[in-house]
Order: structure tokens, then C-alpha cells, then sequence
């Protein structure tokens, strides 16, 4: 038995970088997943779609199997948006979001939404006890993420 474990991610950062040199890192995909931990592997399949392999997840002496999932990239330099939707019937995951990149004043704010099903191969009855888990790693990897891109942001 399996269950899926539903992650909504919704946030927000400003730097000092311009939204041009923003809406650059976060355009390129394979240089943005670069600051996102727990990469295995980012491979490109064609027509900006990328399938995402991250490293197994470790809790605490279990390990989930590995995340993998796969969506399309769009990129509209002229609303400043970079949006990923799903490619289903690709591992174990479905994820979609969009990044938001707003000039402000000197700088740039930028704002983070996604959200993903994550299909977990474990009994259902555990559930109430890995779910909430699962949520922290993957909450913890974006927040990681975030904090990376801003170290890059400032000295763009």
C-alpha cells in the first residue's frame, strides 16, 4: 500500500539584485536547480522539460524511495514569470509552480508558489506519522533553496 503526501509551498524574498538578473537565474533551469539540495540528477528531456531525480530521504531509520518527477518549463521574460506545469506518468511525483519576479525600488521581490503530490510506498496506516515528515524535508529543501538563490541573488 501506498499514500500521497500533499506539499503547498507559498514564499516570498526581496534582494537587490535587478529583476533581469533575477528573472536570468531562475529562467535557466538547470542553473537554478543547481542551488536546490538533494539533487541527484536534472535531466533535460526536450522541449524544457526536465525530470527531476533528488536523493533518497532519509527518516530517521527509514528510507523513502526516491523522488522523481518531470514538468515543462515556461518563461515569459515580459510578465517576469517562470512557470513549470506537470509531465504525468513520470516517477513518483506530480509538481507544478511558478516564480513571480516584481521590481521594486532598487531592487527585486520574488515570490515562490508550488505545490506537489508525493506518492510514499508505505503502509497507509502510517501515515499520519510520515506525512507530516515529508512535508518538513521537502519545506526544509525549499527553504535551503531560497536561501541559496538569495546568497547568489546578492552578488549578481
Amino acid at each position: 500500500m501506498s499514500f500521497t503526501v500533499a506539499i503547498n509551498i507559498q514564499r516570498e524574498l526581496a534582494t537587490s539584485a535587478s529583476s533581469d538578473k533575477v528573472f536570468g537565474l531562475l529562467a535557466d533551469v538547470p542553473r537554478s536547480a543547481s542551488h536546490f539540495p538533494k539533487v541527484d540528477q536534472l535531466v533535460d528531456l526536450g522541449d524544457n522539460i526536465f525530470r527531476w531525480e533528488m536523493e533518497k530521504i532519509g527518516i530517521a531509520s527509514y528510507t523513502l524511495q526516491q523522488t522523481i518527477y518531470a514538468s515543462r518549463y515556461t518563461a515569459d521574460a515580459k510578465t517576469l514569470k517562470v512557470i513549470w506545469t506537470p509531465i504525468q506518468g513520470v516517477g513518483n511525483a506530480i509538481v507544478e509552480g511558478e516564480w513571480a519576479i516584481i521590481p521594486q525600488g532598487g531592487g527585486t521581490k520574488v515570490s515562490l508558489k508550488t505545490k506537489g503530490n508525493l506518492t510514499v510506498d508505505f503502509p497507509s496506516f502510517l501515515e499520519f506519522i510520515i506525512s507530516p515528515l515529508v512535508v518538513m524535508e521537502f519545506t526544509g529543501m525549499i527553504e535551503r533553496y531560497l536561501d541559496n538563490l538569495q546568497d547568489t541573488f546578492s552578488i549578481l
